[in-house]
């Protein structure tokens, strides 16, 4: 009676591998072919990267999130190019510390700066340091500097001219009369040494009332009244564009902010040259023209030509075309979110398999993974710059990247494992299969599906946070979006946004396609 029943249990145990055999042949196979064609894929934006990296590389000018910092960075990048200098302009790379950190670390050469920010912001010392003291000071940290450009370009808190009227004001001390204004500030300035918390106590102002802003975006809050005061630059053009008044500074807060290059003193002796060629050349009022034509045109590039045809005498360049412009774009975008993805799924399908046999690992796993997924995308850039391998580079997008696309992949990697019917586990333990065949040959292949699903969701999520790359001069499609927030233009921001959302369309409908190529009919939904 034993043999009889070991003998049935025997029957039905290959009974059951035999189905799965036949009916999970072409899903093995199909597994066998699906992870090299996912890493054959990944592989092209990884081979781009490293020959992009092989080129010679070009000098990089970056730029901080505003227009007068875009315009200069292109004045420079035009002045390198007429130098016969290679060249590469990183456009709106963010604030003062992330600039500064970038030329420390060598991810970017030179950028535009003011005097007054860099003895407050970046060598915490005293407004009143000459310009040789601060040239000294840079010199410490392997950075040289120009001479100044020629104009000042210092902070100002700007209100409505029919507000100002309105009320009387006229210098910044009269603010104290008015606790109720409403003030939106740039989060840089909120920071600042030299910016809202010293300010307010040196004038004793009593507004509560105060919120962070971007810079362009407080323009528009401020024409329709949601704000009353905003910090601006004494150089910006929309002052003028928006009928705005300068608050005049009656107790000198201000320090100078002369307009200068930093550097890096191991770039070559003629990409320098071709920088202080650039000294002494504008002034506060044609500072202010260019600004106008760079948001008038919604092209910081033909600033960069107004420059040139009356200033130094050099030849005027046309620009890079929009389809160039846009095949670079996509090209980063795709190098940004194809590079992540493979790591993604190097770490996260291991990862899943081992969260699949549950446990305190198995759940601290996928705790892990979801925690990361609750951090905001630039707090997570924001974590990761400080760290020394990483910097103000690309390997912090794909990091921070990769980091976003593990959850999906190890959540349905798990899930799809753990959904395997209990029968055919037995099954497979009863041919006496060992674990990792019984993984390779038979759980692997029933869960590709899930797997599939997961490295396209990850894949989607990918295609849109790599935007945010461009924050810390990363490229790709965010670029454009970035600039059009800061010049207020929707066409500029649909250059970056449109390309972005049909490359996440496109994605999806190759990773569809593969649905229906590598699942076998069996498993497809």
């Amino acid at each position: 009676m034993n043999r009889i029943r070991k003998a049935g249990k025997e029957e039905r145990a290959e009974s059951g591998i035999q189905e799965s055999k036949n009916g999970n042949l072409g899903i093995r196979l199909s597994l066998v072919s699906l992870f090299p064609d996912f890493f054959l894929l990944s592989c092209i934006p990884v081979f781009l990267i490293c020959f992009a990296s092989a080129s010679a590389q070009p000098i990089v000018i970056g730029s901080k999130k505003f227009t007068e910092s875009y315009v200069l960075a292109e004045i420079a990048k035009r002045a390198l190019t007429d130098a016969g200098i290679p060249v590469e302009h990183r456009q709106g790379m963010g604030g003062t510390i992330i600039l500064w950190q970038a030329l420390r670390g060598g991810q970017i050469d030179a950028y535009p700066e003011y005097t007054g920010t860099i003895a407050q912001e970046i060598l915490k010392g005293d407004h009143s340091s000459s310009l040789a003291e601060i040239r000294d000071s840079l010199a410490k940290f392997g950075v040289g500097m120009t001479e100044s450009l020629g104009f000042n370009n210092t902070y100002a808190l700007v209100m409505r001219r029919s507000e100002t009227q309105r009320l009387g004001v006229r210098t910044i001390s009269d603010l104290r009369r008015y606790p109720e204004l409403k003030v939106g500030l740039t989060h840089e300035f909120l920071d600042r040494q030299d910016g809202w918390q010293p300010l307010r106590d040196r004038y004793a102002l009593p507004q509560r009332n105060v919120i962070g802003i971007d810079h362009a975006l407080g323009y528009s809050a401020l024409a329709n009244g949601s704000i009353d005061v905003k910090d601006a630059y004494s150089t910006d053009a929309k002052i003028e564009q928006n009928d705005l008044v300068a608050l005049e500074d009656d107790l000198q807060f201000f320090p100078k902010y002369e307009a200068i290059f930093l550097f890096r003193l191991s770039m070559p002796a003629d990409a320098i040259a071709a920088l202080r060629r650039l000294e002494g050349t504008l002034n506060e009022k044609r500072m202010i023209r260019l600004n106008a034509e760079a948001e008038r045109a919604k092209n910081y590039a033909r600033a960069a030509d107004l420059y040139f045809e009356r200033g130094v005498g050099s030849r005027n360049t046309v620009g890079e075309s929009f389809p160039k412009k846009l095949v670079r774009w996509t090209l980063r975008h795709l190098q940004l979110a194809g590079f992540s993805l493979l790591l993604s799924m190097i770490v996260g399908i291991p990862l899943g398999i081992v969260a699949s046999r549950g446990g305190a690992i198995g759940q601290a796993i996928l705790g892990f993974a979801s925690i990361v997924q609750t951090i905001p995308s630039l707090a997570m850039l924001a974590l990761l710059v400080p760290i020394p391998f990483f910097g103000i580079s690309v390997r912090t997008a794909i990091a921070a990247l990769f980091l976003y696309g593990l959850l999906p992949i190890v959540r349905n990697t798990a899930s799809g494992l753990q959904d395997i019917p209990r029968a055919m586990r037995e099954s497979a333990i009863a041919l006496g299969l060992s674990p990792i065949a019984r993984l390779w040959e038979i759980y692997l292949p029933i869960a590709s599906r899930s797997i599939l699903s997961g490295i396209k969701t990850s894949a989607v999520i990918n295609i849109g946070t790599a935007t945010l790359a461009a924050l810390i001069g990363a490229g790709g499609l965010g670029e454009p979006i970035l600039s059009g927030l800061n010049l207020n233009d929707r066409v500029t921001i649909l250059e970056g946004a449109i390309p972005a959302a049909l490359l996440a369309l496109l994605v999806q409908w190759i990773f569809d396609l593969l649905d229906r190529v590598l699942i076998p009919k069996g498993l497809r939904l």
